[in-house]
């Protein structure tokens, strides 16, 4: 028989999907998220219900406005698509109901933050806000690690990531660290706890030196640009968290 609740995590996560599309969309821009009815970017229309049901309208209309035929972002489709595959991802892995709600939620939310900093080199307050207080929340549940921990993890990796930014500006008189990755780092570090921290800013310096090589090779000047690492660390905090649930990091 079919899990019920896991039925409704691969049910919902396309709307998931498209309301961090929304947020991605307007929250850098300073928009309203929440009064503000869905429109065209291009042409300003309206639009109605059946053009936001997720997957389905953007196939249907073929990645084009229906009032001005625009193209569509096609990251939004991608992005109910991943959705989909987290909520998956948190289905197999898990062991339990507790630990694969966390899991969907945790990868929901480091998706909405790794696709914000890949477009936008921004990392939205209530985002980064919102994985603050899962992780707290979830320290604090049976099984979790204690909020002593977390509390730890977190003053580290937010704390090492401060005096970093701190350190790089006044030697080099720019900016070299967003304060958004600081404040990522405080709801990863809460995740992964002070011992498991240094593994996860690894592989996202890692992740993030490979980006850098993919970009040089694609022969892009890459000069003094940025790399977005806060998406290099969701998806190093993301590969973590699949190795702990399935027992690889144990």
């Amino acid at each position: 028989m079919t899990d019920p609740i896991s039925l409704f995590l691969l049910l919902v996560s396309p709307a998931v999907g498209s309301f961090l599309g929304v947020l991605i969309d307007r929250l850098p821009r300073g928009e309203n998220v929440v009064s503000r009815r869905s429109f065209c970017r291009s042409c300003g229309a309206q639009l109605q219900p059946f053009d936001l049901v997720p997957i389905l309208s953007f196939v249907w209309a073929k990645g084009r406005c229906r009032h001005c035929s625009s193209s569509l972002s096609p990251w939004l489709l991608y992005l109910e698509i991943a959705a989909i595959a987290a909520a998956g991802f948190a289905i197999i892995t898990s062991d339990s109901t507790p630990t694969m709600l966390f899991t969907a939620a945790f990868l929901w939310l480091l998706l909405g933050l790794a696709v914000s900093d890949l477009l936008w080199m921004r990392l939205p307050n209530v985002l980064t806000g919102l994985l603050f207080g899962l992780a707290l929340a979830w320290s604090m549940a049976v099984g979790g690690a204690g909020i002593e921990v977390a509390l730890l993890g977190a003053g580290l990796g937010a704390g090492g990531f401060l005096a970093l930014r701190i350190s790089y500006r006044a030697l080099r008189g720019a900016e070299g660290l967003g304060l958004g990755d600081v404040k990522l780092m405080a709801g990863l570090g809460a995740v992964a706890g002070p011992f498991d921290l240094p593994a996860l800013v690894l592989g996202g310096a890692t992740i993030g030196i490979l980006f850098g090589l993919v970009r040089h090779w694609r022969s892009e000047n890459l000069g003094r640009q940025a790399i977005p690492f806060g998406t290099a660390l969701c998806l190093s905090a993301a590969l973590m968290w699949l190795s702990r649930v399935t027992g690889l990091l144990n």
